[in-house]
Protein backbone atom coordinates (compact mmCIF):
# COMPACT_ATOMS: atom_id res chain seq x y z
CA UNK A 1 0.00 0.00 0.00
CA UNK A 2 1.21 3.13 -0.57
CA UNK A 3 1.92 6.14 1.98
CA UNK A 4 -1.31 6.50 4.02
CA UNK A 5 0.23 9.99 4.90
CA UNK A 6 0.47 10.93 1.34
CA UNK A 7 -2.04 13.85 0.23
CA UNK A 8 -2.91 12.44 -3.05
CA UNK A 9 -5.50 15.20 -4.35
CA UNK A 10 -2.08 17.40 -3.77
CA UNK A 11 -0.22 15.24 -5.92
CA UNK A 12 -2.77 15.35 -8.31
CA UNK A 13 -2.94 18.75 -8.58
CA UNK A 14 0.72 19.20 -8.84
CA UNK A 15 0.86 16.72 -11.55
CA UNK A 16 -2.14 17.97 -13.36
CA UNK A 17 -0.81 21.80 -13.54
CA UNK A 18 2.72 20.73 -14.50
CA UNK A 19 1.07 18.66 -17.69
CA UNK A 20 -1.21 21.89 -18.44
CA UNK A 21 1.99 23.94 -18.28
CA UNK A 22 4.13 21.24 -20.04
CA UNK A 23 0.83 21.31 -22.62
CA UNK A 24 1.50 24.80 -23.41
CA UNK A 25 5.07 25.07 -24.03
CA UNK A 26 5.45 21.98 -25.93
CA UNK A 27 2.60 24.05 -28.43
CA UNK A 28 4.71 27.29 -28.40
CA UNK A 29 7.71 25.55 -29.41
CA UNK A 30 5.50 23.59 -32.12
CA UNK A 31 4.60 27.03 -33.32
CA UNK A 32 8.08 28.67 -33.10
CA UNK A 33 9.43 25.33 -35.54
CA UNK A 34 6.51 26.21 -37.57
CA UNK A 35 7.99 29.56 -38.15
CA UNK A 36 9.74 30.46 -42.09
CA UNK A 37 13.04 31.17 -41.73
CA UNK A 38 14.89 33.81 -43.23
CA UNK A 39 16.39 34.05 -47.06
CA UNK A 40 20.18 35.02 -45.55
CA UNK A 41 22.27 32.09 -44.98
CA UNK A 42 23.80 33.23 -41.75
CA UNK A 43 20.63 33.64 -40.18
CA UNK A 44 19.62 30.49 -41.47
CA UNK A 45 22.21 28.58 -39.50
CA UNK A 46 21.37 30.76 -36.79
CA UNK A 47 17.70 29.55 -37.21
CA UNK A 48 18.48 25.97 -37.44
CA UNK A 49 20.84 26.21 -34.28
CA UNK A 50 17.91 27.90 -32.53
CA UNK A 51 15.52 24.85 -34.00
CA UNK A 52 17.57 22.02 -32.94
CA UNK A 53 17.31 23.51 -29.47
CA UNK A 54 13.44 23.90 -29.37
CA UNK A 55 13.64 20.20 -30.75
CA UNK A 56 15.57 19.04 -28.03
CA UNK A 57 13.30 20.83 -25.79
CA UNK A 58 10.32 19.61 -27.12
CA UNK A 59 11.13 15.61 -26.84
CA UNK A 60 12.51 16.53 -23.14
CA UNK A 61 8.73 17.84 -22.32
CA UNK A 62 7.25 14.61 -24.57
CA UNK A 63 8.97 12.35 -22.25
CA UNK A 64 8.39 14.21 -18.99
CA UNK A 65 4.40 14.25 -20.07
CA UNK A 66 4.70 10.54 -20.42
CA UNK A 67 6.46 10.16 -17.23
CA UNK A 68 3.73 12.50 -15.36
CA UNK A 69 0.48 10.41 -17.02
CA UNK A 70 1.77 7.59 -16.26
CA UNK A 71 2.00 9.16 -12.43
CA UNK A 72 -1.94 9.70 -12.77
CA UNK A 73 -2.70 6.57 -13.83
CA UNK A 74 -1.06 4.79 -10.70
CA UNK A 75 -2.53 6.87 -8.63
CA UNK A 76 -5.85 6.06 -9.99
CA UNK A 77 -4.94 2.71 -9.67
CA UNK A 78 -3.90 3.21 -6.03
CA UNK A 79 -0.27 2.64 -6.55
CA UNK A 80 0.80 6.18 -6.76
CA UNK A 81 3.66 6.71 -4.20
CA UNK A 82 4.74 2.87 -4.43
CA UNK A 83 8.17 2.02 -6.24
CA UNK A 84 7.47 0.14 -9.25
CA UNK A 85 10.60 -1.92 -8.52
CA UNK A 86 10.53 -2.58 -5.00
CA UNK A 87 6.95 -2.08 -4.08
CA UNK A 88 8.20 -0.34 -0.94
CA UNK A 89 6.79 3.01 0.08
CA UNK A 90 9.39 6.23 -2.43
CA UNK A 91 9.36 8.62 0.41
CA UNK A 92 7.46 12.25 0.37
CA UNK A 93 10.67 14.13 0.30
CA UNK A 94 11.71 12.18 -3.05
CA UNK A 95 7.88 13.05 -4.04
CA UNK A 96 8.32 16.80 -3.29
CA UNK A 97 10.98 16.79 -5.34
CA UNK A 98 9.85 14.60 -8.43
CA UNK A 99 6.07 13.83 -8.08
CA UNK A 100 6.15 11.82 -11.15
CA UNK A 101 9.11 9.24 -9.95
CA UNK A 102 8.13 5.40 -10.46
CA UNK A 103 11.00 4.82 -8.50
CA UNK A 104 12.10 5.10 -4.66
CA UNK A 105 15.90 6.72 -4.29
CA UNK A 106 17.72 3.35 -4.00
CA UNK A 107 15.95 1.49 -7.02
CA UNK A 108 16.67 4.81 -9.05
CA UNK A 109 20.34 4.46 -7.83
CA UNK A 110 20.77 1.25 -9.27
CA UNK A 111 18.62 1.47 -12.68
CA UNK A 112 20.77 4.43 -13.63
CA UNK A 113 23.99 3.34 -12.72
Amino acid sequence: MPDTDLNLQHYRQILEQRLTALDRRLHHIEHDLDQPHSRDWDDQAIEREGDEMLESMGSQGLVEVAQIKAALERLEAGQFGLCQSCEEPISAQRLAVLPHTPWCKACAAETHS
